[in-house]
């Protein structure tokens, strides 16, 4: 008998509707991949079908296994995946010119797997690594195009490649935050003493992933004009860019009937929350900065970043593998157009040091952090009462 990861005891899949496909795509995944819940295994196998109906849809969401070990299952995950969509192109060897040449196919367009991503988006910004994030993200809309010199010498000729595709990711850490905010992010995590899962043997897992693929290319099919031009009713929360993540999704589970809309808005609404949820580094680092401030007026670079990293339970002290720095504090608020100045300290003021006014950082805390207890007192206090004018 199956082990079944505790996540899905409560809620077993019986997947019904137009196609019972579904249900057979996610036995077949949940054999070879521990989710982290029930949620995350919902937005994969609802992805894995968008991407056979990928000329439905105005945009196409990416699908991001991320882990913060190794040996969690992401890249599994990711080879499960390749085996069901249309067309996959494992491309972590792949230079980004020859994905922009393989995603100007047309309906021939590969479905990108990308494994390892987080070796490209490292702390150096590299132009190979750029060139990735804009084709990640322009890729995300229909009709986005990409505009390279493509020939060899003097046949060079400007071209427009289109980049419009279905593109799966798996790494370590995270990825820019304008690629998760186009994306699905799944968490994925080691599985626990009591989590099993059958060994990934593509030769043996072949023939019946052949045959599961083949079967959602029928299903899809059938379903084409249901979800071509699709705007599903999405819950509340799903809005702007998510609804650009999750309208395909919630297309493909209203088309398939039975549990799947149900689930797939659950989905939506859970991964939502548990993905804003998770402070960037640059907001965490505002968060402790006006901790750190708190009345003072101003603080040169050098304490700021002493009692960065005197913070419990923050991740200053190792940032990326190293010591937060004066450079990276200088890096980090640059982009909230926050710059270090020339500041006289001490009791004469006659010592001049690099560092902050606490007034450069009052336009990016009211726009990026919550309003502290004290300004939600005054904001909602009610006014002083006024004492009556007496009329002679």
């Amino acid at each position: 008998m199956e082990s079944v990861s505790p996540a899905f005891r409560v809620q077993e899949s019986t997947a019904v509707g137009v196609s019972p496909v579904l249900g057979d795509v996610e036995a077949f995944v949940r054999r070879y991949v521990s989710f982290p819940d029930l949620d995350s295994c919902t937005a994969t196998i609802l992805w894995i079908a968008h991407a056979h109906l990928l000329e439905a849809f105005e945009t196409t969401p990416r699908i991001a296994f991320l882990s913060t070990e190794p040996g969690s299952g992401k890249s599994r995950a990711l080879e499960v995946v390749s085996a069901l969509v249309p067309r996959p192109m494992m491309a972590s060897d792949a230079s980004v010119a020859v994905l922009y040449h393989m995603t100007s196919k047309g309906r021939d367009r590969p479905t990108i797997c990308y494994d390892e991503v987080d070796t490209v988006f490292g702390q150096r910004v590299s132009p190979e690594a750029e060139d990735l994030r804009r084709l990640l993200n322009s890729g995300h809309r229909r009709g986005a195009s990409v505009y390279r010199m493509d020939g060899v010498g003097a046949n060079m000729m400007p071209r427009e490649f289109p980049v419009f595709a279905a593109v799966a990711l798996a790494g370590l850490g995270n990825v820019p935050d304008t690629i998760t905010t186009r994306s699905v992010v799944v968490r994925m995590r080691r599985r626990a003493p009591n989590e099993h899962v059958q060994p990934w043997r593509e030769r043996d897992a072949r023939p019946e992933a052949d045959l599961l693929r083949a079967s959602l290319e029928e299903w899809t099919e059938t379903i084409f004009r249901l979800v071509d031009g699709a705007r599903p009713d999405l819950p509340p929360i799903v809005t702007d860019r998510p609804a650009d993540v999750w309208e395909p999704l919630i297309a493909v589970a209203d088309a398939a009937g039975g549990e799947w809309p149900e689930r797939a808005r659950t989905a939506a609404v859970n991964l939502l929350e548990s993905t804003e949820s998770r402070v960037s580094v640059g907001i965490q680092l505002l968060r402790d900065v006006r901790t750190i401030l708190g009345e003072q007026e101003r603080m040169s670079s050098v304490q700021l970043v002493t009692e960065l990293l005197d913070l419990q339970d923050a991740p200053w002290s190792d940032l990326a593998g190293k010591e937060f720095t004066v450079n990276d504090l200088s890096r980090w608020l640059r982009k909230y157009e926050i710059r270090p100045r020339s500041i006289r300290f001490g009791a004469q003021q006659q010592g001049v040091q690099r560092g902050y006014y606490r007034a450069d950082f009052a336009d990016a805390f009211a726009r990026y952090l919550p309003p502290e207890a004290a300004e939600v007192a005054t904001e909602t206090a009610p006014p002083p009462e006024v004492p009556p004018v007496e009329l002679f």
